[in-house]
């Protein structure tokens, strides 16, 4: 994820094989944040990684079954940078 006037980056490295992405694309006329400031349209964005949507129903995806016993572990590194 990269802004272009700022220069500033983004890079996730997750050990899940998918991501889903949310952007603020409604998000004027919800309620006020924290700080009373009203939020506007595309002002977020949300990357959450995950296993491969519909893998129950794809043989071809990796399993997203835990079985008894089975740990459920995973890690996502967020890298901030600034572009040269």
């Amino acid at each position: 994820l990269e802004d272009e006037l700022t220069g500033r980056i983004l890079e996730i490295g997750p050990t899940q094989p998918a991501a889903h992405v949310y952007t603020g694309n409604w998000l004027s006329g919800s309620p006020k944040s924290k700080s009373g400031r009203e939020y506007k349209d595309y002002d977020g964005v949300a990357i959450e990684c995950q296993g491969m949507p519909d893998a129950p129903n794809k043989p071809e995806f990796p399993s997203q079954i835990l079985r008894p016993g089975e740990k459920y572990e995973e890690t996502i590194r967020f890298s901030f940078k600034v572009k040269q």
